[in-house]
């Protein structure tokens, strides 16, 4: 059984039928990455697992259970863990306050973990997140997840805009998280970072799943993905 799965999801924004009947299953211990063009439903297919989205038909799943009605706080507590595009840290809070304020006892990242994980947070820990870099703040976003002890990790663009030494130790963390049973689904524009952590690759297009891709497959189906990316 999937850890994480969506059955025939649908998904509107008004009158605008953006997820057209979403089928997906992360497996425990995967690392999963949507990949599409912009626009094709990636952001708001997180949006609808977390429930920020609404769903209007279709069914959201997590180790089985049916989550499709549930609020965010609830799927939450359910084990998703969820990193957006925005970031969403608390400005006025300083690091280690963001990360105190999100940790759940018993997880297996405690935020003496994180800075270990994550020494330029370590450093900044009495920063507020308004002075921080765009890259600190990613991985301050990526912590404050982490702590909240979850069963799947969900992340919206992780690299985005990122100097490269920070998209290193991103795929460094997320690799890690793998290698200790975390599962891990990834929205991710830049597809020769997401094929150095992902076990497989979605691809997106106007609202529906239109390819499935191993990893271990996507060497050979070069050409074929920049069709789909038009890269």
């Amino acid at each position: 059984m999937a850890l994480l799965a969506t059955e025939d999801l649908h998904s509107y924004y008004d009158r605008s039928h953006v997820l057209q009947g979403i089928d997906l299953s992360v497996e425990a211990g995967q690392v999963l990455s949507l990949l599409g063009r912009n626009g094709a439903g990636k952001t708001t297919l997180l949006k609808s697992i977390m429930g920020i989205v609404p769903p209007r038909r279709g069914r959201v799943l997590v180790d089985g259970v049916d989550l499709t009605g549930a609020p965010p706080y609830v799927r939450a507590r359910a084990g998703l863990g969820y990193v957006p595009e925005t970031r969403g840290i608390f400005p006025s809070l300083s690091v280690e306050e963001n990360l105190t304020l999100a940790a759940r006892a018993g997880g297996a990242w405690t935020v003496a973990r994180v800075w270990d994980a994550f020494p330029a947070l370590a450093e900044r820990r009495r920063v507020g997140g308004m002075q921080l870099s765009g890259g600190e703040q990613q991985m301050l976003s990526i912590a404050r997840a982490l702590v909240t002890a979850p069963r799947v990790l969900v992340l919206d663009e992780p690299t985005e805009g990122l100097a490269p030494v920070i998209v290193q130790q991103i795929g460094r963390t997320i690799r890690e998280i793998k290698q200790r049973g975390f599962t891990v689904l990834l929205v991710e524009q830049n597809f020769r970072f997401a094929a150095t952590v992902a076990d497989r690759h979605y691809v997106m297009e106007h609202g529906r799943v239109i390819d499935m891709i191993p990893n271990a497959e996507l060497e050979s189906r070069m050409d074929q993905l920049h069709e789909y990316l038009g890269v």
